[in-house]
């Protein structure tokens, strides 16, 4: 009973509901947020892979930010590719002005479970330090964060 108990626990971490005779699983309307940096590629593959472990609704809002490693367009191309290399089905939106309040203005249109987005490095004494999109985000945004580092 215990094995039940802690898969059970294990399965309501990872946003499935769980029942006595079997399982269903809880999917969730999922916004993740790209702008260009390689964090925003490990954000949407990690996405991704729980996009086709438990069957969420995906949308991907490329958000425009001038010092970027790589231009809006460059973002949408690519997470283009890594939806059709995986077959799942993603709507791809692109999000003019500050990044961080057009994705939060966004996420608040729209009716989603969790936002996801990437960033955070370590210090050297081991804590996390935001960067300032990051930051709003979490702040200010209207649902669920998920912090993919």
């Amino acid at each position: 009973m215990r094995e039940i108990r802690l898969l059970a626990l294990e399965y309501l971490l990872r946003g499935i509901t769980v029942f006595v005779r079997g399982y269903t699983r809880m999917c969730m309307n999922v916004l993740v947020g790209l702008v260009g940096s390689d964090e925003s590629i490990k954000t949407l593959r990690r996405t991704i892979d729980r996009t086709r472990e438990v069957g969420d609704e995906l949308t991907v809002a490329v958000v425009e930010k001038p010092e970027a490693k790589r231009s809006q367009t460059e973002m949408t191309e690519q997470a283009e590719t890594l939806l059709s290399e995986t077959n799942i089905d993603a709507e791809i939106i692109t999000l003019e002005g500050d990044p961080g309040s057009s994705l939060v203005d966004y996420a608040e249109q729209g009716e989603y479970d969790q936002l996801v987005i990437g960033g955070g490095t370590l210090s050297p004494m081991g804590k996390i330090q935001l960067g300032p999109i990051t930051e709003f985000v979490l702040l200010n945004a209207p649902t669920t964060v998920k912090l993919v580092r």
